[in-house]
């Protein structure tokens, strides 16, 4: 299902944007702080709730303006969708084909996914935004995922504030049980992903890096020993940190060749490869399980990739089941000639370029 009209407003220097993107590719230029990447990082707003850049939400909105809105329209066929995000000071509302919606049914009908100029802390980066990685494939093949990792996060935060307070161990070990059962449920179809999702990446990654990539799954716990008694095992650090140190949400992924962790062995602009083989991998993975297309929004593809890495990465996209938004300085700096739409961003305003 592609993107087919998508209006912004009073979106950081976008001040009314309205335009029907081509459904396989669109190509946006302009100088510095006009508003490209702001076009991007709208779409994925509408999908994720979130920039991918640092800030607040509410900072996303224009100095004078009270709130932004995205509105975008999606189609397949006969079968269309309009979505809708209002994003003021105080808080958001999402709409569905006219109706209140949660994120996760926005998220779910309009699947987005990124490469930017920081995708290379995907490997070098803390675990979160890996974590954040694998929960997107999860969440868009596995139905169940979300509301067994709402559950969980719940119990989490329940676990924690009696652990802040200092409550016995039995008013603590209360939330046990709703932590351990989606927990276990979370752990399993991350792992299940994983394994199906490693073989496609290995092959996308084979292309383009001099090494055989392997992706291993860490739970969060001790490898052979189960989550009930990792948390029993666990009392004391989680008592004297008033945390919970074991569970789901300490996973993480490693990326490695030849038994050594990437992200200490390889160069920036081979963790930038690395990292955009992995989105595409991903991207690839969840459209043929899905039988859903996917957005794939590309910021500033050539920014410190010398011309080998920067050629092999554009060979990846040529490949991908994406419908692509991908904003650069000059057109000469992208690959594919006159193909697809293309835009000009100026002073926060998008033109077509004929």
């Amino acid at each position: 299902m592609a993107l087919t009209a998508l209006r912004v407003e009073h979106f950081r220097c976008l001040n009314a944007v309205d335009f029907q993107p081509d459904p396989n590719l669109n190509l946006i230029t302009g100088v510095n702080a006009t508003g490209k990447t702001s076009l991007l990082e709208s779409i994925f707003v509408l999908s994720r709730g979130r920039s991918f850049r640092a800030g607040r939400a509410s900072e996303l909105i224009q100095y004078e303006a009270d709130a932004l809105t995205v509105y975008a329209e999606l189609s397949s066929g006969t079968d269309t969708h309009r979505l809708g995000a209002e994003i003021a000071r105080a808080g958001r509302r999402l709409h569905v084909d006219g109706q209140t919606a949660a994120l996760g049914d926005v998220a779910a009908l309009l699947p987005v996914q990124v490469i930017d100029p920081e995708i290379h802390l995907l490997i070098q980066g803390g675990p979160e935004q890996r974590r954040r990685f694998l929960d997107w494939g999860v969440f868009h093949v596995e139905p169940r995922f979300l509301d067994s990792w709402r559950r969980y996060r719940k119990a989490l935060r329940q676990r924690n504030a009696a652990l802040r307070r200092q409550d016995r161990r039995e008013a603590v070990m209360a939330w046990d049980e709703e932590l351990i059962n989606a927990g276990e449920l979370v752990d399993a179809w991350r792992e299940a992903f994983n394994d199906q999702f490693h073989a496609l990446l290995s092959s996308k990654s084979f292309d383009i890096l001099p090494f055989e990539l392997k992706c291993s799954y860490l739970r969060g716990w001790k490898t052979g020993q189960s989550l009930p008694d990792a948390l029993a095992d666990s009392w004391e650090r989680d008592r004297a940190t008033q945390a919970t140190q074991v569970g789901p949400h300490r996973a993480d992924l490693r990326f490695e060749a030849g038994g050594h962790a990437l992200r200490h062995h390889v160069s920036r602009g081979q963790q930038k490869l690395l990292a955009g083989a992995l989105v595409i991998a991903q991207t690839h993975f969840v459209v043929e399980a899905n039988q859903r297309e996917v957005v794939l929004l590309v910021d500033d593809p050539a920014a410190e990739l010398d011309r080998e890495h920067r050629e092999r990465l554009f060979e990846l996209f040529r490949a991908v089941p994406a419908q692509l938004f991908v904003a650069a300085l000059e057109l000469d700096e992208l690959p594919w000639g006159t193909a697809g739409k293309r835009f000009h961003v100026e002073h926060g305003e998008l033109a077509p370029l004929i």
